[in-house]
């Protein structure tokens, strides 16, 4: 990405969860994003075995508001009880069966991208060592890059902050995984808020150092605070600098915790704040 070409701009549609997909479709659109990355919660009780006509649907609604499918999030949320992690076979295999069902899913719905959050759905149990919770998660995360090698899609592994999960915080102990499974379909990706509440480097130097090794394969925008690109005190203009620098050629899709004063709101001050930082950049500033 160079000169004052446009980034692609996603929001992530829990932000509007409270209207019905259609219309948080349009919204999107009206106010200049470009797409959607969905929580698949948000969908269905079991997201992960959606009919093909509700996947029609859906797909139909994404496209006819102008908007396209980046890919997935929050994966693990629904149905209960699973576990990448867990002592219990049963449960990881259940729990594989979900991953693999919504990379289908993502595949049906255009995305290209699943990312892997889930904190609670990673957690190491009681009792249990941290090499053989990574031995467990690394077998499912085998299993699922299997599925997404053959969909078309990347199934990515984000490191979170330690707030939340004591499982893989950094981008570099992602890599680790990734290197372990091995695959083209498995990567990691960089939240900014968890990289900048967990990483020692700032989130321009870690864009400069990963994103040219082929490792990371996206990237959310939110503020350590747990809100929207600004509306805390993270700057992001290195950050849209730097990825216009390594050539990032994906979306870059909002993801804030907090709504405040509500999700709309949230969504119109994000993306009017990073509009204004390409504005910026494309007379100079941050290179």
């Amino acid at each position: 990405m160079t000169g004052s070409t446009r980034f692609r701009i996603a929001l992530c549609n829990e932000v509007l969860a409270d209207l019905p997909f259609a219309r948080q479709c349009a919204m999107a659109a009206a106010l200049g994003y470009d797409g959607l990355e969905l929580a698949p919660y948000t969908l269905d009780e079991a997201p992960h075995r959606l009919p093909a006509g509700q996947r029609t649907g859906l797909r139909r609604a994404v496209t006819d508001a102008g908007l396209a499918v980046v890919g997935l999030h929050w994966l693990l949320v629904t149905p209960k009880g699973l576990s990448i992690t867990s002592p219990d076979d049963n449960v990881r295999a259940r729990t594989v069966d979900v991953m693999s069902g919504l990379i289908d899913l993502c595949a049906d719905l255009g995305g290209r991208v699943l990312v892997h959050g889930s904190p609670q759905q990673r957690a190491i149990a009681d009792g249990q060592s941290p090499a053989d919770a990574w031995a467990r998660a690394r077998a499912c995360f085998a299993a699922a890059s299997e599925v997404a090698a053959a969909a078309g899609v990347t199934y990515c592994l984000e490191p979170l902050s330690r707030r939340e999960t004591a499982f893989v915080n950094t981008v570099a102990e992602a890599v680790r995984m990734v290197d372990e499974v091995d695959s083209p379909a498995f990567r990691t990706m960089l939240d900014t808020s968890a990289a900048g509440l967990s990483e020692r480097d700032p989130i321009d130097r870690l864009i400069a150092h990963w994103f040219p090794t082929g490792k990371l394969a996206h990237i959310q925008l939110n503020d350590r605070n747990r809100r929207a690109p600004g509306q805390g005190g993270d700057g992001f203009l290195p950050v849209l600098a730097a990825l216009r620098r390594v050539g990032y050629a994906g979306a870059v899709s909002v993801e804030p915790f907090v709504y405040e004063p509500d999700g709309p709101t949230t969504a119109a001050r994000a993306i009017g704040y990073l509009r204004g930082l390409e504005e910026a950049l494309a007379l100079g500033a941050g290179a």
